[in-house]
């Protein structure tokens, strides 16, 4: 089963300001990243945008890429493998913005994504709300105050993705509740916690808090042992959670 994720960029004025924004629909909801520069182009935060997305899975994932930017889909499914065997040049020289190019070529290559063109600004809920987060991104870009980001009508989940500064996720208010405090996790372990959750019958935040229960109640010894007896485990939190290099 492809996730589906939706990315966007791009700048005002153009070149100047620009942003990001992409839109993973996770199990329990979407999940939000954005960012931005002081100084790039449309195509460039366009191409960001992908790469970000691309980012947040692991290698062999199945994904469904939807953009606005028949630059960015058009770039990867009919003008990249020309480029390519001709050195990345064309008959005008150097293919413009080809070290996001070589990046997102790279990243794409090691996984299993179908690439989709939608029409921008037509009423696709997910689309606009790339945008939003495109603009936000911008704006902080700027030293501007985001404002808040309109929330979708699904629920967001509690587990949020690592990415680089300026890059974050983004939640909308929520009600008041519980006081939380939101912990990084590596993406790919994101998705497989929500997965299970699911699975389990219990929201994703329930699933965590009786996970984290446990593991504190055996200790470190014991978990360890666990692990090792399970065939090692994952390798620990601080190893996994890499951000992404600034494009």
């Amino acid at each position: 089963m492809r996730t589906v994720v939706y990315a966007d960029g791009g700048c005002d004025p153009n070149p100047g300001p620009g942003g990001w924004g992409v839109v993973i629909a996770g199990p329990d909801g979407p999940i939000d990243l954005c960012g931005g520069e002081p100084g790039t182009t449309n195509n460039r935060m366009e191409l960001t945008a992908a790469i970000r997305a691309l980012e947040s899975f692991p290698e062999g994932a199945q994904i469904e890429m939807r953009c606005d930017s028949q630059y960015v889909v058009k770039s990867v499914t009919e003008w990249m493998r020309g480029w390519k065997a001709k050195g990345w040049r064309t008959t005008t020289g150097e293919v413009k913005n080809v070290d996001l190019m070589k990046r997102l070529d790279a990243l794409a290559a090691r996984r299993d994504v179908r690439w989709v063109w939608v029409r921008g600004h037509a009423g696709d809920p997910m689309n606009e709300r790339a945008d939003r987060l495109a603009t936000r991104g911008r704006r902080e870009a700027r030293g501007m105050p985001a404002g808040p980001l309109q929330a979708t009508p699904q629920p967001l989940p509690a587990l949020g993705l690592p990415a680089a500064s300026p890059a974050h996720t983004v939640s909308p208010a929520a009600a008041p509740g519980p006081r939380t405090a939101p912990v990084p996790i590596d993406s790919a372990l994101g998705l497989e916690v929500s997965r299970a959750a699911k699975r389990a019958g219990t929201s994703t935040t329930a699933f965590v808090e009786d996970a984290l229960r446990l593991v504190l109640a055996l200790g470190p010894e014991e978990t360890a042992r666990l692990r090792a007896g399970l065939g090692g485990g994952a390798a620990p939190a601080a190893a996994r959670t890499k951000p992404a290099s600034a494009a």
